[in-house]
C-alpha cells in the first residue's frame, strides 16, 4: 500500500435524510449541507429516462458519450475533441492527478477550497501548497500564488466560484494571472457553480482555452441541473491533454441512463433559468440579513453562503433540531448554508435572529 494513503482519512458521507429525521424526531428535514439543487430536476429528465430503451441494459454504454458530447460541444461552442466526461467531477479530479502528477510534484490550492483537489494529489505523492484566501473578502490571493510557483508546480486549482466561500473571481483577473504562470503548469478552473454568477456576464473562463494550452475548465451536471444522483461531469482542455485523459479514463465510465439524463437536462435551459432566479432571490435575502445583523460572510456567487458565527456548531445543532441541516467542519466557527426555498431561507434567518437574542 502507498504510504501516502495510510496518512489520509476516508470520506465520511452525511447520514441519510431518513436516519436524521428519525434521530431528531423530525417530520421534515431540509438538507442544505451538500449544495444540491433544492428545486429538483427538470421534468424533461424524467421523461427521457422513463423512455430510455430498457432492452439495452445488457449492452455496454456508448464509451464516447457521443450524443451528450455533441450537445455540450454545441452549447459551449467547443470542439468535441476538447471534452472528457467523467462519473461526476469526482472522477475527473482523480483522472487529472493520476495523469499529470508524479511523486514529488506540487500543486497550488486556495485555503479553504474543495478538499478533493488536495486528496487526489496526496494519493499520487504530490505536495499540496495552500494559498490562504484574503481574510477580508475571501478573494483568491493571485499575487501570493505567483510567489509559490516553483519548478515542481504542476497543477494550479481555481474553484470559481470557490467552494466553500462562494467568492467569484472575474475572468479578467484570472486571465492576468495565467499570463504570468509558466506553460509547464496546468491551471484548472472548476466552474461547478458558474451558472449562479450574476456579478459578471458572461461568467466563464472558457475563452482562455483559445489562447492557452495549459488551461482547462471543469463543469458538472450535479448543481444547477439537479443531477447529483446521476454523476455526470466533464472537463474542457487542449486536445492533446484530453487525449491523455481519455487514455487513462475507464472505457465505459458513464452509463447510458446518466448520458440520457444529462442530455435532457442540458436541453431544458428554462428549468436552469428558474433555478438560478430562485437561488439568487434566496441568496440576496440571506446576505442582506447577515449584513444587517453584522454577521461576517463572504459575498457569494454560488448556491450557498459561507458565514462566520461565534458558536457555529451550536447554531448548526439548533438549525438541525428545527429541520435544517447545514455544513459544518470546514473551518472553525464557519458554516456553509445551501440556498433553499425562500420560505426556508426566511425560517433560517428567523432562527439565527432568535439565537442572537
Amino acid at each position: 500500500m502507498k504510504e501516502e494513503i495510510k496518512k489520509l482519512k476516508s470520506y465520511v458521507p452525511e447520514e441519510p435524510v431518513a436516519a436524521v429525521k428519525e434521530k431528531y424526531g423530525l417530520d421534515r428535514l431540509v438538507r442544505l449541507s451538500a449544495n444540491e439543487n433544492p428545486f429538483g430536476t427538470s421534468p424533461k429528465v424524467k421523461e427521457a429516462v422513463v423512455n430510455w430503451t430498457f432492452s439495452e441494459s445488457n449492452r455496454y454504454p456508448d464509451g464516447y458519450a457521443t450524443k451528450l458530447r455533441q450537445a455540450v460541444s454545441e452549447r459551449l461552442g467547443l470542439p468535441e475533441e476538447q471534452l472528457v466526461f467523467g462519473v461526476g467531477l469526482d472522477e475527473i479530479l482523480e483522472l487529472l492527478s493520476r495523469t499529470f502528477l508524479e511523486k514529488g510534484d506540487e500543486i497550488l490550492v486556495a485555503d479553504p477550497t474543495f478538499s478533493e483537489y488536495a486528496l487526489h494529489a496526496q494519493i499520487e505523492g504530490a505536495r499540496v501548497i495552500k494559498v490562504p484566501v484574503k481574510p477580508t473578502d475571501g478573494h483568491y490571493d493571485f499575487e501570493r500564488a505567483l510567489t509559490e510557483i516553483s519548478s515542481k508546480t504542476k497543477l494550479i486549482w481555481l474553484c470559481n466560484p470557490n467552494n466553500p466561500t462562494g467568492v467569484y473571481e472575474r475572468s479578467s483577473q484570472i486571465a492576468a494571472f495565467i499570463k504570468q504562470v509558466p506553460a509547464t503548469c496546468l491551471v484548472l478552473i472548476d466552474e461547478a457553480y458558474i451558472e449562479y454568477v450574476t456579478d459578471e456576464k458572461p461568467a466563464t473562463s472558457l475563452d482562455l482555452l483559445n489562447d492557452y494550452d495549459n488551461v482547462a475548465v471543469l463543469r458538472t451536471f450535479s448543481k444547477v441541473y439537479g443531477l447529483a444522483n446521476y454523476r455526470v461531469g466533464y472537463i474542457a482542455m487542449a486536445p492533446k491533454l484530453a487525449e491523455y485523459m481519455q487514455t487513462v479514463r475507464l472505457p465505459y465510465n458513464l452509463n447510458s441512463v446518466a448520458q440520457v439524463a444529462a442530455e435532457a437536462a442540458l436541453a431544458d435551459q428554462t428549468f436552469v433559468a428558474a433555478s438560478v432566479a430562485k437561488t439568487v432571490e434566496g441568496r440576496q435575502y440571506l446576505e442582506e440579513f447577515l449584513t444587517n445583523k453584522q454577521i461576517k460572510h463572504f459575498h457569494s456567487q454560488a448556491n450557498f453562503v459561507y458565514l462566520k458565527y461565534p458558536a457555529a456548531l451550536e447554531l448548526a445543532q439548533k438549525l438541525l433540531e428545527n429541520g435544517y441541516q447545514v455544513r459544518t467542519g470546514l473551518q472553525l466557527d464557519w458554516l456553509r448554508i445551501t440556498i433553499g426555498e425562500l420560505a426556508d431561507v426566511k425560517a433560517i434567518c428567523a432562527l439565527i435572529d432568535e439565537d442572537l437574542n
